[in-house]
């Protein structure tokens, strides 16, 4: 393990999903799931995240897309907190939801736009 690259990755899944999401996808490893999760901060977080080509706000966006293209509800929740946090607006996570119904299909968009609808209920206050 790159020991530098872990350090710099973990920092930045910290920034973008909260120490609280963080702290229990780690404290929910065990010996089988330790080094999956080792390869996601590592690799994900430290190799691709702290790349200089894209802002993280535009990572997010394109994860956005992606994870509804791939039908991953469970990242999609995690990273469209993750999206607010690096400064993407409702009005962009909308348009690229709108933009994966074209893409992607209009089910895949409608699971994601009832997810998008879920966190804004939340970040409004409403039940």
């Amino acid at each position: 393990m790159d020991e530098a690259r872990y350090d710099a990755g973990m920092k930045v899944r910290r920034e973008v999903l909260g120490d609280a999401h963080v702290d229990r996808s780690l404290a929910q490893a065990d010996d089988l799931t330790k080094s999956l999760q080792d390869m996601v901060v590592e690799f994900g977080w430290g190799a691709v995240w702290t790349r200089p080509g894209l802002e993280r706000k535009t990572r997010s966006l394109i994860n956005l897309a992606m994870l509804t293209a791939l039908n991953r509800p469970h990242e999609l929740a995690a990273h469209l907190k993750g999206a607010i946090n690096n400064g993407c607006s409702r009005e962009e996570i909308v348009e690229v939801t709108l933009q994966t119904a074209a893409y992607c299909g209009l089910p895949a968009a409608i699971d994601t736009m009832r997810q998008v609808k879920q966190l804004f209920d939340e970040l409004d206050g409403n039940p």
